[in-house]
C-alpha cells in the first residue's frame, strides 16, 4: 500500500546516512560534517516530499503521528522504510570503504568525553525540538515542502555544528541505528539515548505547534 512512499524514505535515509557518514570518514571538518548532513536532508527532502511528505527520520514521523498528520499503519511503514535506509547505507560503506569506516565506528553519533547520559538526552532533545519546529513551520503546516527543504537543511547543519563535538548531532533514530548496529558494543547499547531524546523532542514541537502556535486558518481546516 506505501511500497512508493517507503522506496522514497528508504533513499533519502540512505543518502543522509552514506553521505554523512562519509564526510566524518573523509576527515571533513565539523563544518564540512554539518553541511553534508544538512545538504543531504535538502535535497532529499526536496526531491521525496511529493511522493512520501519527506520526513527521512523516525522522530519526524512519530511526531507526525501524535499530531494525526499521519496514520499508524503509514508511520509504521515509514520507520521501517527509514531503518532499511539507514541499515544499507551504513552496510554498503563498511563493505566497501573498511579501512575508512571502522576506525570512526562507522560514523555511530555518540556522546562526547564526560558527558552523561542525561546531558546527551538534553542536547539531542533540544536540537530535535529546534529541527521539528522548523519542519512544522515551514513544510508540514505550510504546505511548502520544496522550500522547506532548505530551511530544514539548514537546521540540520546548524544542529551539528554545536551539538557534533557533544553529541554526534544525530537528531535522527535511523541516523544512529544504521552504523550503530554495525559499530556493536557500547554503540549499540547508546541506541535507546538516539532514541528517547530525538522522539521526545519531536513530539513536543509538534504538539507546540499543533496546538498552540498554528494560525486560526490553520486550526479550522
Amino acid at each position: 500500500m506505501y511500497f512508493r512512499a517507503m522506496i522514497a524514505e528508504a533513499v533519502g535515509t540512505f543518502t543522509l546516512v552514506f553521505v554523512g557518514v562519509g564526510a566524518i570518514a573523509n576527515d571533513a571538518g565539523l563544518l564540512g560534517v554539518a553541511f553534508a548532513h544538512g545538504l543531504a536532508i535538502a535535497v532529499m527532502v526536496a526531491a521525496t516530499a511529493a511522493i512520501s511528505g519527506g520526513h527521512l527520520n523516525p522522530a519526524v514521523t512519530i511526531g507526525l503521528l501524535a499530531t494525526g498528520r499521519i496514520g499508524a499503519g503509514r508511520a509504521v511503514a515509514y520507520v521501517s522504510a527509514q531503518l532499511l535506509g539507514a541499515l544499507a547505507a551504513a552496510g554498503l560503506l563498511l563493505a566497501v570503504l573498511p579501512d575508512l569506516v571502522v576506525p570512526i565506528a562507522i560514523g555511530t553519533p555518540a556522546p562526547g568525553p564526560d558527558l552523561g547520559a542525561g546531558q546527551v538526552l538534553v542536547v539531542e532533545g533540544v536540537l530535535t525540538f529546534l529541527l521539528m519546529f522548523v519542519i512544522f513551520g515551514t513544510a508540514a503546516v505550510r504546505a511548502e515542502p520544496l522550500v522547506g527543504g532548505l530551511f530544514i537543511g539548514l537546521t540540520v547543519t546548524l544542529d551539528i555544528l554545536m551539538g557534533g563535538p557533544l553529541t554526534g548531532a544525530a537528531m535522527n533514530p535511523a541516523r544512529h541505528f544504521g552504523p550503530a548496529l554495525f559499530a556493536g558494543g557500547e554503540y549499540l547499547a547508546q541506541s535507546w539515548i538516539y532514541w528517547l531524546a530525538p522522539v521526545t523532542g519531536s513530539v513536543a514541537a509538534s504538539l507546540l505547534y499543533h496546538h498552540v502556535l498554528k494560525s486560526p486558518a490553520e486550526a479550522a481546516e
